[in-house]
């Protein structure tokens, strides 16, 4: 476990912003119903400077500025923004999506401009599966071509898989895939049933270990972490103190068939037997706890996945809706969590999605629903104990 090195209720690590919900694709999950067109309403230019003030208002280390989308290439003053708050001092990073607009030139414009680092979604290993979830067809191709060229221009890459029944079974041949092209990270979202999402069907929470576990054992060979995916660190913890006590893992935390097929894709695709990378250790953000997404129009919420807004830039300052509103600071305290998340031994380093159990309940402080851990019934408690951060 890596932990924040500053207060995450003084301080966000990353806070996200929405630039637009414009966008050429049609995915089956996004979170912001995308339009094709862009909303008049959105935050200018100067508003946008302003919100990066705020951002640099919550001191230095300065958080990470994620401008994000929709399809943040649909702004034409994008390019002006990123040099905006580069000027300000901030390390500003974007999420386009893979449209016609994705291009060697595009990318060159930004890099130009002071971006070092950017995400892209790969949601399948060929472009029959990636395609197929995005809706538009080419967009696999324009993302590998995409991914390419940042890597040439020396800009970091993080790769965004979103884990849903579609391609969980294409999971090992992502892996290998980002493991071919190079990427700082490897995240795998865990859907959210939110937006365009609530109507994807979702895997069970038993599937859910099997992946994280999965992820866990590839951690040698591909730097991956997750979204929305809390539980990853409870599963690394429990990992790390079963291989102190010599134990097997895959009897001990009861795993099934989907960790056994994915283990044996991942072998024969060497992902299983690398040693040329450290493990990326699991971080503790999570909504509200380091964490800060701004809309296009300005609301402030503890995740874009989670549509509950604790105010407005337009009218307050960022880091005051941070640090004191009462939906931040709810979500801050472990002690308000509910069901098994409240009675969990690892709710201080997890919580569970806070979104997700919104998403499906209502209720933002319910039970995580897509983990299949019982409180207290990991059999060495104190191996794991003495792992938890201090």
């Amino acid at each position: 476990m890596r932990t924040q090195r500053h207060d995450p209720a003084q301080r966000p690590l990353i806070v996200i912003w929405e630039a637009t919900r414009a966008c050429a694709l049609a995915c089956r999950h996004c979170r912001a119903e995308a339009a094709p067109g862009r909303h008049p309403s959105e935050l200018s230019t100067d508003e946008a400077t302003a919100l990066m003030e705020q951002v640099v208002a919550f001191g230095r280390p300065y958080p990470i500025f994620v401008i994000t989308g929709g399809d943040c290439f649909e702004r034409d003053d994008l390019a002006e923004i990123v040099r905006r708050g580069r000027a300000l001092g901030l390390a500003v990073a974007v999420s386009p999506s893979g449209t016609a607009k994705l291009t060697r030139d595009s990318l060159a414009d930004l890099h130009d401009a002071g971006v070092n680092a950017l995400s892209l979604s790969l949601d399948g290993a060929d472009a029959a599966t990636h395609d197929g979830f995005r809706r538009v067809p080419h967009t696999f191709d324009r993302t590998i071509a995409g991914w390419r060229a940042a890597r040439e221009l020396g800009m970091k890459v993080q790769i965004n898989t979103t884990v849903a029944r579609h391609d969980v079974h294409q999971l090992a041949d992502i892996a290998a895939l980002v493991r071919q092209e190079g990427a700082l990270t490897w995240s795998g979202f865990l859907l959210v049933p939110t937006g365009r999402g609530a109507d994807l069907g979702s895997l069970t929470a038993r599937e859910v270990e099997d992946v994280l576990n999965f992820f866990y054992d590839i951690g040698h060979a591909v730097p991956v972490k997750t979204t929305e995916g809390h539980h990853f660190r409870r599963v690394a913890l429990q990992r790390a103190a079963l291989a102190r006590r010599g134990v097997g893992h895959e009897e001990a935390m009861d795993l099934g068939p989907l960790y056994r097929s994915l283990r044996v894709r991942g072998a024969r695709l060497g992902l299983l037997d690398a040693t040329d990378r450290e493990r990326r250790a699991p971080i503790n953000v999570s909504s509200a706890n380091g964490f800060v997404f701004v809309s296009h129009l300005g609301t402030v919420h503890p995740s874009g996945f989670l549509p509950v807004a604790a105010g407005n830039v337009r009218v307050a300052p960022l880091t005051e809706i941070y640090r004191s509103s009462p939906l931040f600071t709810a979500l801050r305290d472990p002690d308000r969590l509910t069901g098994r998340c409240g009675a969990c031994e690892y709710r201080r380093i997890c919580g569970g999605s806070r979104s997700r159990a919104y998403g499906v309940t209502g209720d933002m402080f319910a039970e995580e629903p897509w983990c299949a851990y019982v409180p207290g019934t990991f059999p060495y408690p104190e191996e794991a104990g003495a792992l938890l951060p201090r």
